[in-house]
């Protein structure tokens, strides 16, 4: 039996990892989840798992959720300093760390001081603190899972191989609902959500469609794998049944393939180094006519080549990339700003920004705020 805490139990993911608890209700028993205001899937969620702790965003969202659940042991509480508290329990042993955005930092961290496996859906962390969560990781000895489908895939692909023996990494993507789009410039915040494969929260959802998500990805894997930057490259593959590659230096390329359906790297993450079996649909290739790759196009998703110039230049840029983008996305969505502008405000932060090699995690909290700030100017 493994005891987790869930940071971002309401979102896609979190959603996704307690349906995998409910498959194996033998398996892992759910202590903690946090989430931030939406209260009926919280009261199911309590009613169905029956955390001991829940942690939401504010005083009323709590007040409401308290009156509302029939479980009164139940301690639920809002303060920020209650996510840490949550993810350092003692009977925790696996932290999801799903929460969008560096909001997780510090809660996922201590976890990782307090010796807890990290399942990492929020792959702001490792873009902004990589450097400062693998120092811990490696000073504590736990596991770090990736739950992305792609580095899930590549972490499969590596089997505790020598990464010296790695040529490079091949993460594939979707291309989006625009990759065939010629003008961008009046897209609207609901066309950008939907996504013509995976089904996914408001944010990354729009990160996909500016091709950020997957620039995101290229600095989360130079952490996870040790990988220079210069050796991760990405292209573009709409079927989306090929997860990732990794070439290595022999010339061989090894490649996992299965449904496009979060449970599955979800599952792996969470029973590693364990396999259990699905229900999800089996992969049927008789039923796959073709499979398309191409190069991305870094003119017209630029999104793309800004994450590779914050991860070239360090320090404190990439924490600013992050952060910018989840502005200029969070303006997007409010119909403040156009979906070609998005790029165009994170490139005006980056060039703005003093940046700080070898930075702390004030530093980095510090990059973050000032990001956001500056993009609203």
């Amino acid at each position: 039996m493994k005891n987790i805490a869930v940071l971002g139990a309401t979102g896609s993911i979190g959603r996704n990892t307690l349906e995998i608890v409910k498959s194996f209700p033998d398996k892992f028993k759910v202590i903690a989840i946090s989430g931030k205001t939406n209260i009926n899937l919280l009261e199911k969620q309590i009613n169905q798992f029956h955390p001991k702790f829940v942690v939401v965003m504010n005083e009323k969202t709590r007040d409401q959720l308290r009156n509302s659940i029939s479980d009164k042991n139940v301690k639920i509480e809002c303060e920020c300093e209650s996510l840490v508290k949550i993810s350092t329990l003692d009977e925790v042993d696996i932290l999801v760390s799903a929460i969008t955005g560096i909001t997780g930092l510090v809660p996922t961290l201590e976890a990782i001081k307090k010796g807890k496996h990290i399942a990492i859906a929020a792959k702001e962390l490792l873009v902004a603190a990589g450097e400062i969560m693998l120092k811990e990781v490696k000073r504590k000895g736990v596991k770090l899972l990736p739950v992305d489908s792609e580095h899930n895939a590549v972490f499969q692909c590596l089997d505790r191989r020598d990464k010296k023996d790695i040529k490079r990494i091949i993460l594939t993507a979707s291309g989006g609902p625009f990759y065939k789009e010629k003008n961008l410039h009046n897209i609207s915040p609901e066309q950008a959500l939907v996504h013509p494969v995976w089904k996914m929260g408001r944010k990354i959802s729009i990160d996909s469609a500016t091709l950020m998500n997957k620039g995101l990805e290229v600095l989360e894997a130079h952490w996870l794998f040790g990988i220079d930057i210069s050796k991760i490259e990405v292209i573009i593959h709409p079927e989306c049944i090929i997860h990732s590659m990794v070439e290595f230096i022999d010339g061989s390329v090894f490649a996992l393939l299965g449904i496009p359906d979060m449970k599955m790297p979800i599952q792996y993450a969470l029973t590693y180094p364990e396999r259990m079996p699905t229900q999800l649909e089996p992969l049927d290739l008789s039923k796959i006519s073709q499979f398309n790759f191409s190069a991305p196009n870094f003119d017209k998703f630029p999104c793309l080549k800004l994450a590779y110039e914050a991860g070239t230049i360090g320090g404190t840029m990439p924490a600013v990339l992050s952060s910018a983008n989840d502005a200029a996305v969070n303006l997007f969505l409010k119909k403040k700003t156009k979906f070609s502008d998005i790029p165009k405000l994170i490139e005006k932060v980056m060039n703005k920004h003093n940046v700080i090699q070898n930075p702390s995690l004030d530093h980095i909290l510090a990059s973050d705020a000032w990001a956001r700030k500056t993009c609203l100017l």
